[in-house]
């Protein structure tokens, strides 16, 4: 069961589309994608609004998307053509709780693509690509934590000669891995799309 794990440096820099891309140009695969959000403090909201990710009663929910109208980030992979879609939600820190029932959705299924840097914890993928946005100053821990892990890096292209808006941050840990440029609105090269293609060849371990 081949696995892909697609992470990013912070919100809203296109983790989402890149995994929608990537289920669309390789429909074969029938993929079955996932989605990991862990909340708490705030972190999910992009605004400072309260956000739908909590739950009432739990630390964690896992629920499978159903809806093709492509309003949630879960029904556009269903949108791209995934074959199953679930979101996978857990207080901060607790994502432990909630990775025997993420294993049981994954096992039997053909190919895996999810949505998270945490989950690298738990699963050991057979490719990992981070998405890194130098105009996007916040840079999370998890991503930082697993810099070295990745496989290649999707870098977001742009103008601005002053270099990277994050602070207090190395890219050493990657810096002799492979780089995809992509510039708005594409998210997904056909460079990519070889890439995991040519990658998703040996089994992944749980």
């Amino acid at each position: 069961m081949p696995i892909v794990v697609i992470g990013g440096h912070s919100r809203s820099v296109g983790k989402t589309s890149v995994v929608a891309g990537l289920i669309s140009a390789l429909p074969d695969f029938h993929w079955t994608a996932l989605k990991i959000t862990q909340y708490g403090h705030g972190i999910c909201s992009a605004n400072g609004e309260a956000c739908d990710c909590a739950t009432a009663d739990h630390a964690w929910a896992v629920s499978e998307e159903r809806k093709r109208d492509g309003e949630s980030d879960t029904s556009r992979f269903l949108v791209a053509g995934a074959e199953h879609s679930w979101w996978v939600r857990t207080e901060q820190g607790r994502l432990a709780e909630a990775m025997p029932r993420v294993r049981q959705i994954l096992s039997g299924t053909q190919n895996v693509i999810i949505e998270s840097n945490s989950v690298l914890r738990f699963v050991k993928p057979d490719l990992y690509l981070t998405v890194l946005d130098p105009q996007t100053a916040d840079f999370k821990t998890s991503a930082q934590t697993f810099l070295d892990r990745a496989d290649a890096v999707i870098l977001h292209t742009t103008d601005n000669s002053q270099g990277p808006a994050w602070e207090r941050v190395s890219l050493k840990p990657v810096a002799n891995r492979p780089v995809f440029t992509i510039r708005l609105p594409e998210y997904v090269s056909p460079e990519i799309i070889e890439f995991v293609r040519k990658h998703l060849r040996q089994p992944s371990s749980l």
